[in-house]
């Protein structure tokens, strides 16, 4: 009898682990389907200005992927971008870095709507959907 439990033992085992290789196999190829869904890349740019004076204005970027069923993908990547250069800067306050006005009045309308945009709640949520924001 003890002969033959061991041979039955032998006998299962490879085919046990054969069927739990399949699994991590099925799981792989699962998961590699999940990472080739398609996405979009979506980009809104938009503008950010005083209500008072609409020629103080600043310019912010989002960008941000959706999948195939329309649903966001990750965080959204948002930025501004400078009054001068046009390059990119992670801050609202950024955006003035270099510059400089000699008139006092001009500065405190540019520091103004700087307030004003570091002030709002759901800023990522204005920059991915609107085009324009009067503050």
């Amino acid at each position: 009898m003890k002969n033959i439990g061991a041979s039955v033992s032998a006998v299962l085992t490879p085919k046990k682990k054969e069927v739990e290789a399949e699994k991590v196999v099925e799981e792989e190829v699962e998961g590699k389907i999940e990472e080739e869904e398609e996405y979009t890349p979506m980009k809104n740019e938009m503008i950010f200005c005083l209500r008072e004076a609409p020629e103080y204005q600043i310019s912010a970027v989002g960008e941000w992927c959706v999948n195939t069923a329309g649903k966001v993908i990750g965080d959204a990547d948002t930025y501004f971008l400078h009054i001068c250069t046009g390059q990119r800067c992670e801050s609202v306050w950024s955006c003035l870095t270099g510059w400089s006005e000699p008139d006092e009045h001009t500065t405190e309308k540019w520091e103004a709507l700087c307030e004003r945009i570091e002030e709002l709640d759901n800023l990522e949520v204005y920059i991915c959907d609107e085009k324009r924001v009067e503050l």
